[in-house]
């Protein structure tokens, strides 16, 4: 059997310069890791290994805003997900999976579980912040907070639904944006 190489460099660049560290962003990077919602700390091991992968990418001016969204979005999941082959289970272990994908510009982190109920994403503000003056907090909806603060964090956010049940819900960050507002 001959084997036959590509003649491109998926990591080189373009103009024949040395081929780029393992960490540098550039390259673009995918991590997963699967939690468990019954498990008390749930939400502190998808925080810790999100600001662990991404320091390691030296992507640290993305580590605040990306922990908030995986803790808001595996919150989520843990108090409202209902799999839909364990609608009849009580007790029955629902399953949670945060990816993160880097490339040149951006982070994407999905979180997926395996309820097919698509989230509630607000189409826009509810109140002006000016117009609700110091009542802003009793302006804000009884639902869906968390994903507000998902979708003011976040450069975009949707959701896609799961091939065999569940749903993923994804957001993107701007790296440049984080950088400049985190040097500033």
């Amino acid at each position: 059997m001959e084997v036959q190489h590509s003649k491109h460099s998926a990591n080189a660049s373009t103009t024949g310069a040395s081929r780029r560290s393992l960490y540098d962003p550039a390259n673009g990077h995918f991590r997963a890791l699967t939690l468990f919602a019954e498990s008390p700390d749930c939400g502190k091991a998808a925080r810790d290994l999100v600001g662990s992968y991404l320091q390691t990418w030296s992507l640290g001016h993305a580590v605040d805003d990306a922990q908030r969204i995986v803790s808001e979005l595996v919150g989520n999941v843990v108090h409202h997900a209902v799999p839909d082959d364990c609608l009849t289970l009580p007790g029955a272990a629902r399953r949670i999976d945060v990816s993160l994908m880097t490339w040149p510009e951006v982070l994407v982190i999905g979180v997926s579980d395996e309820d097919s109920t698509p989230p509630e994403l607000a189409a826009g503000e509810f109140v002006s912040p000016e117009l609700a003056g110091d009542f802003s907090e009793a302006m804000l909806p009884d639902r869906g907070r968390g994903l507000l603060i998902v979708q003011r964090l976040a450069d975009a956010v949707w959701w896609s639904p799961g091939t065999r049940g569940g749903k993923t819900v994804w957001c993107r960050l701007d790296l440049e944006r984080l950088w400049a507002e985190n040097s500033a």
